[in-house]
């Protein structure tokens, strides 16, 4: 899922979305072949701490300093690694007593694959509902139709009130269960359109047509409502009691608010669990292979170097390079419950530093389900405006070509789930993870062991708990069709054009992207007016006398056929995916 290198028009090996570059300064030293001094030691900080972050063996030396953090919580002042520095310090002893690992440069991958040195963290208090869940970009949300979204398999509804203020529901019906989200806005009220019971913002039910004359509305004729944050142009939902929500915990990204700062911002909409879409957007080691002639080039691919920084209960942060370019230092993050976030930091041509960064949001929709929420952007340090592609291409291009990148994981990530569903074991007894390239997979899992008990389900590396009802039943207890019928997205259509089909790029982004859906009337429209004016010039070609309005009509004809073709292909681009030419049969 390498998108950030074509997008923000940097092109670097390691110019990876998801897993791109901060600078560590110049004390870093790195030059030719990696150092010992280079690599991480797990070396737990003490206990005044309290936070169970890592050290890497740079810190001990004083020969680096950690990457800013861009991702944070409102209201709190953490931006870095967990922890003071000088716990870090007197945790160094600990550390070189424990010994110096090994050279990573040393170790033969040809039999060895990436172990614990030391036994898995235990348990951790952790509830999925007392999170902070990405949900949807604002700008997207109708204003003119509730939202029908889900977390894990919890079912929401989201709309815009009256006053135009955005609320949050249970998507389900007090009277007989039907969907609210299949209903109306009137007069700035949500109404059920089975039979018209009509609800605030706060979940109360305003109106019952059918209530008999002078009867009050039962007490127990309410939604459940939710707790939702607008911040930086996302939408987040708090999952437990909307009355015990920490608003001032809604993750932040401070380079949003930098001066100059631009991005772009897509939904995409995807057939996997978003455990395995976690894994994707950390994995670096797969731009090359998968994404070739895109993003990423087949001879290029190469072992990496990783330098696990931070881990916390909240996740994990860290550096990484590829073997041959040592001074390209790259930083990632993950952040619980799904964030993603990547950077990279480069002097421009003019001198100035310049950030290029990527964050995934990644909300788990169900089993086999996930959405994806990714924003890329880029700043100059000195505030400026920096000269990109962002302004000059239509969205809906840049967003063609993240399906495609999407697309071309789309097979072996959907049966990547299948087997870890079927299987039911940990990753540990599946996967065969490399030091040199899976790093942030194993520890994505490991801290999954750590927090999975208080989850749905997961799959960790040394634990896994499935989920309490298949698959199958939770997506379709009534059938398929049933459930294909009461899930269609707000804005799509169910024509035969358009038969739902959740592999499909319409309903995995089309729906989900105004710009997009603008773009696609655009070209049904251009391809109408194309024909009637093909044929409408062969007409007057044909009756006209003159040879010179012949030639003219008909030349006319061959240029709107061409038009009409060139619309055909537009239309196509949004509603039909993209195949690897070894996979077409026709």
């Amino acid at each position: 899922m390498g998108i950030l290198a074509g997008v923000v028009g940097f092109n670097e090996p390691a110019s990876v979305a998801f897993a791109s570059v901060s600078s560590l300064g110049s004390k870093r030293g790195i030059a030719g072949k990696p150092t010992v001094t280079q690599h991480a030691i797990a070396c737990r900080l003490n206990a005044k701490s309290g936070r169970g972050a890592f050290l890497t063996r740079s810190e001990i030396f004083d020969d680096a300093s950690l990457s800013s953090v861009s991702v944070r919580l409102q209201g709190s002042s953490r931006s870095g690694a967990y922890g003071s520095q000088s716990s870090r310090k007197r945790s160094a002893l600990c550390a070189i007593a424990d010994g110096i690992t090994k050279d990573l440069g040393e170790v033969d991958e040809s039999d060895r694959v990436f172990t614990e040195t030391r036994p898995a963290d235990g348990k951790v208090k952790y509830n999925w509902e007392e999170q902070w869940y990405p949900l949807y970009l604002t700008q997207e949300v109708p204003k003119d139709a509730p939202l029908g979204l889900t977390v894990f398999d919890r079912n929401l509804v989201v709309f815009y009130d009256g006053d135009g203020k955005l609320y949050c529901l249970e998507d389900r019906c007090p009277h007989r269960a039907a969907k609210l989200s299949e209903g109306q806005l009137m007069d700035g009220r949500l109404e059920c359109l089975y039979h018209g019971w009509q609800f605030q913002g706060d979940g109360s039910c305003t109106k019952i047509p059918q209530l008999a004359p002078g009867a009050k509305i039962p007490k127990q004729a309410c939604a459940r409502s939710y707790a939702l944050k607008d911040s930086q142009g996302v939408l987040w939902v708090w999952m437990a009691d909307h009355r015990t929500a920490p608003y001032d915990k809604v993750p932040y990204f401070d380079h949003y608010e930098e001066e100059g700062y631009a991005d772009f911002g897509a939904i995409h909409e995807l057939p996997y669990d978003y455990s395995v879409l976690v894994e994707n957007v950390l994995d670096p080691a797969h731009i090359q292979i998968s994404h070739d002639g895109f993003d990423g080039r087949r001879e290029k691919a190469q072992p990496m170097v990783f330098d696990v920084t931070e881990r916390t209960d909240e996740g994990f942060a860290g550096n990484w390079h590829l073997i041959s370019s040592p001074d390209v230092i790259n930083f990632t993050r993950f952040q619980a419950p799904g964030i993603g976030y990547s950077e990279l930091k480069k002097i421009l041509p003019d001198g100035v530093e310049g950030r290029f960064s990527a964050t995934a949001l990644c909300r788990p929709a169900g089993q086999g389900k996930a959405i994806l929420m990714i924003r890329f952007g880029n700043s100059r340090a000195d505030g400026k405006k920096m000269n990109n592609l962002f302004p000059k291409i239509p969205l809906w291009c840049l967003h063609v070509r993240a399906n495609i990148i999407l697309e071309q994981d789309l097979g072996f990530l959907s049966s990547q789930n299948e087997v870890l569903v079927r299987e039911g074991k940990p990753t540990k007894d599946l996967y065969l993870n490399l030091r040199s390239q899976d790093v942030w997979i194993e520890e994505y899992r490991k801290w999954l062991d750590k927090v999975g008990h208080g989850m749905p389900y997961y799959y960790g590396h040394r634990t896994f708990s499935p989920a309490a009802v298949s698959a199958v039943e939770e997506a379709s207890p009534a059938g398929l069709s049933a459930s294909i019928s009461s899930t269609h997205p707000a804005k799509g259509v169910f024509g035969h054009k358009y038969t739902r089909d959740p592999t499909n790029r319409y309903f995995r982004h089309i729906v989900h992207c105004k710009p997009c859906r603008t773009a696609l009337r655009n070209f049904q429209k251009g391809q109408k007016a194309a024909l009637v004016v093909a044929a409408l010039s062969a007409g007057l070609a044909i009756i006209m006398s003159k040879p010179a309005y012949r030639v003219a009509f008909v030349a006319l004809a061959f240029l709107m056929g061409a038009a009409y073709w060139v619309c055909s292909l537009g239309v196509a681009t949004m509603t039909e995916n993209w195949f690897r030419p070894h996979k077409l049969t026709l």
